[in-house]
């Protein structure tokens, strides 16, 4: 009984670790010359900004769904016009859910490593290619 018991406290304690890590990141959003800021739009017309980090793979652009707050990629399945804002200037992009080869090749090229998987609870991992648009379409 003993052991179920403490095998349930550090189950709880870690489900706390993995939300306060997801809440802190959410919040304070950090980013570098390694991130990007999609917009996306939800059902109600409202414009979400988001900081992500930019991927590249042959040639292209690609952000990840990494945590399980993943608002921002429903939005972006949903309504796929998006903007991205990088190194000062916002560029109107589509965003294309990615599978199956090319899913597993970016997925290769962009591991995670243990310390992050642990922190985030082992989510599951999608990506997004970023295809520039004419502002026109």
């Amino acid at each position: 009984m003993k052991v179920l018991k403490l095998f349930l406290i550090l189950i709880f304690v870690y489900i706390g670790i993995v939300v306060l890590f997801e809440s802190l990141l959410g919040y304070f959003q950090p980013a570098n010359q390694n991130t990007l800021v999609i917009t996306t739009t939800d059902e109600d017309g409202n414009t979400n900004d988001r900081v992500l980090a930019r991927l590249e793979s042959n040639g292209q652009l690609y952000v990840a769904a990494n945590h399980w707050p993943r608002a921002w990629y429903t939005q972006a399945l949903e309504n796929p016009n998006v903007q991205i804002a990088f190194d000062g200037e916002k560029e109107a992009y589509l965003a294309i859910p990615v599978t199956d080869e090319e899913h597993d090749r970016v997925n290769g090229e962009n591991r995670h490593g243990i310390v992050f998987l642990i922190l985030t609870g082992f989510p599951p991992r999608y990506f997004v290619r970023l295809d520039p648009r004419d502002e026109g379409v």
